[in-house]
Formats: C-alpha cells, structure tokens, sequence
C-alpha cells in the first residue's frame, strides 16, 4: 500500500566534486599572467601642475616630456592645426575649449609654419578616429614627431573657468612621476614671458620670396577682380603662411626679411609697401622692431597685423600692456570704422593702450568683448593695422577685406 506521506525531496550528490582550492601551481601561474596582462585603459601617466598649487592628472599623448608655459585657452570650434603650428604660440600651452580634438588627423595643406611652436597641447578628449580624406597620421604621432606633450582627459572647463577668474596661469606638464608637484609648482612660478623677445626664436635666418597664393580656395571679389603688382617686403616676426597667401593672392609679389632686418635694406628693395606681421611674446621686448618701424614710418604704406600691430602702436608714440587671460579664438566680435560688425579670429595677450596715442591715430576698430583696441589707422603716415587675423584660416572671412584696403593705399601712393 502507497504511503499518503510525501516523500521529501533531496538534492542529487554531484558526480564529481569540484576543487576549492586553486594548486599552488596555479596560482603561481595566474600570479604572472596578472603580473604580464595590460590593462584594457591606459593610465593617467601626465600631469599639469599650474603656480596656484592646482594638479590636473591626465593621459599623455604626443611626446613624454616636461615642459613649461604660459596656459591661454582658445575658444575655435575648429583649425586645431592651424593653431598648433601658429608661431605666435611660442612660450604658451594651449587649452582648447572644444571638447572633441583630433577627429580629422593631419594633413600637409593646413600648416601655418614649418612646426609646432606651442609648448604643449590640452584637451578635454582625444579622438580615438581620424577620418578625412587629407590625412595622413593623426595627432598623437605628430606631437610626437615634433616633440610636443599634449595631455587629454582632464577638466578644461574647470580650468578655463579659473583662467578667466584669476587670469593667464603658468603652468608645467609633465610625464616624469619622479618630479613632486611642490617642484612643479615652483618651476610654474618662477616662469614669467613678459619681458621675453620671442620673435627672434621664429623669424626666418635670411630674406626669401613667397609666391604660393590661395587660388585653389579663393572667395575675394576683390582678389579676383585686382590685375595691380605690388612689391611688399613682409617683416617676418613669426608670419603665417595664409598672410602670405592672401597677399599673394591680392596680387603683392612678396620678400620675407628676419625680424630684425635693417630698415635701409628694407628701404633700398625699393617697396610699395610693408607689412609687420603676427608674432609671440612681449612687444615690448623687441625695440629693434620698433625702431625699424620708426624709421620706415611715413615713407611708405605700412600695415600692421596682432604683433606688428603693436609694434607700430610703439613707433606711433602709444604703449602696450598685458591682458588679463587674452584673446584667443575664432568668434571674436570687432566694431570697424563703418559700424559694422566683424566676427574675427585672435591671439594675442597684449594690447596697445589708445590713451597712450598722438593726435593723429585713430582707433578704427574696437572688441566689443572688452573695449579694447583692435585696429587703428594713422592717415597721414599712410599706416594702418589691426590686432587679429584677418587670414583667418579655417575661418571666419569677415576680416579680409583689410588686405583689399592695404592694396588700395598702396594703388593710392603709386598713383
């Protein structure tokens, strides 16, 4: 007879019993697996340790180094590479406030200068992409080639914020883990680039002719239309390839002479006009140049770009001084003589003082962001210059019309 109990249920006795315990030989073994395995992120192997005591850890890419400068961020969206090898960034570390860097690599056609003059590269995230037809290596084995440090992965908000608050910071990057942060902080503040003559690390060694103009990409009416020659001799005090480009392009035949290229050389070319271009530092720090422009002053039509701006705001009589944190970016906002308002590109950290001028020189353009001067004209000494980039390469174009103007009054003292 069946028993109405339910029959409680067991659990089956495995077959095999498993081991809890891993041999001695195995754990030797996974001990050296670990020990050999790569973790599958990299590790935050670099850090920028700024003179306010501030340590941003990161990852490095680009060279293994240290390094240090003055910290300037930049607000383009776009042209980090133009940016990379503008020699007015000599003696500073650039912040980019765009978040995304390095997602179209490096191309040959881009380049502002023969290298990479910024003493290092920092940004929120390094694309782990590059897709662009022109390129041809990404970002990573560039600054390593150049020897440049960038770091990636750290708070560039964050430090934009406090560089806007207290100011242009010094700062060191760093690869080498055997150096403390309390020498890096010292290092920092004991680096100063006011005061610095900077051109004369990227000016040209002798004079040559430039002839390569933007024909393949040209959008100027006024280009196209100018069948005029002019003879320009270019003081080289860090140019940008585009200045020369655009000038080619508006019909100058152009002579690039060293920063410090005597006046009366300059004179004996027999020019119909000169420009003083871009450059990096202190203006201050090169009185060789202004006494040049002081010389060639009124003899000629001359026009003046960021630091040959204040080169002539020098031999005008004027002053220049430093700026809080700078301008640098591609949306900058300028008011010209007409009203108008131009979105421009800049970079520069001084500015000529309008106060300090003569009767005479007029300030013809003005940034709206702060009031400062962005451009003047003196008429009767046939001068004109502004403080930014109107090659403005990769952009905006608002600003081109300036080379349209310097070849008008050079057209107006031929004639």
């Amino acid at each position: 007879m069946l028993s109405s109990k339910p029959t409680p249920l067991t659990r089956a006795t495995p077959a095999r019993s498993l081991p809890t315990r891993r041999s001695a030989a195995r754990r030797a073994a996974v001990a050296r697996a670990s020990a050999t395995a790569k973790k599958p992120w990299e590790e935050r192997d670099c850090r920028l340790v700024l003179e306010d005591g501030s340590v941003w850890n990161g990852r490095s890419f680009g060279a293994k180094a240290t390094q240090v400068g003055e910290v300037v961020f930049n607000t383009s969206l776009s042209g980090y590479q133009e940016i990379l090898t503008d020699p007015s960034y000599a003696g500073q570390f650039v912040l980019f406030t765009c978040p995304h860097i390095g997602n179209v690599g490096i191309n040959e056609g881009d380049m502002e200068s023969k290298q990479v003059h910024m003493g290092a590269m920092l940004v929120r995230n390094l694309s782990l992409n590059v897709s662009n037809y022109r390129s041809v290596k990404d970002l990573g084995t560039y600054l390593e080639e150049q020897g440049v440090i960038g770091i990636t992965d750290i708070d560039t908000r964050e430090i934009t914020r406090r560089l806007r608050e207290t100011g242009c910071l010094n700062g060191v990057l760093t690869t080498d883990a055997s150096l403390s942060d309390a020498e890096l902080v010292a290092k920092a503040k004991a680096y100063n680039i006011v005061g610095k003559d900077l051109i004369s690390e990227v000016t040209c060694k002798e004079p040559y002719e430039w002839k390569e103009t933007t024909a393949e990409w040209e959008f100027s009416n006024e280009a196209k239309a100018n069948k005029d020659s002019f003879n320009v001799v270019v003081y080289d005090f860090g140019v940008k390839h585009n200045i020369l480009r655009r000038l080619a392009s508006f019909g100058c035949k152009l002579t690039i002479v060293p920063a410090s290229y005597p006046a009366d050389k300059v004179m004996a070319m027999n020019p119909d006009g000169i420009l003083f271009s871009n450059g990096p530092g202190d203006p201050s720090a090169v009185p060789y140049a202004v006494e040049n422009a002081k010389q060639i002053l009124g003899k000629l039509p001359v026009f003046g770009i960021c630091m040959g701006h204040q080169v002539l705001g020098q031999a005008f009589g004027g002053s220049t001084f430093k700026l809080k944190f700078g301008h640098h970016g591609g949306n900058h906002p300028v008011r010209g003589p007409d009203d108008a308002v131009e979105i421009s590109s800049q970079n520069h950290n001084f500015a000529v003082d309008p106060k300090s001028l003569p009767a005479g020189v007029q300030v013809s353009h003005v940034n709206l962001n702060d009031g400062t001067c962005a451009g003047m004209v003196w008429p009767e000494q046939r001068a004109m210059t502004i403080q930014y980039h109107p090659e403005a390469s990769p952009g905006p174009h608002d600003s081109d019309r300036c080379f349209a103007d310097f070849v008008q009054m050079m057209r107006e003292s031929k004639k």
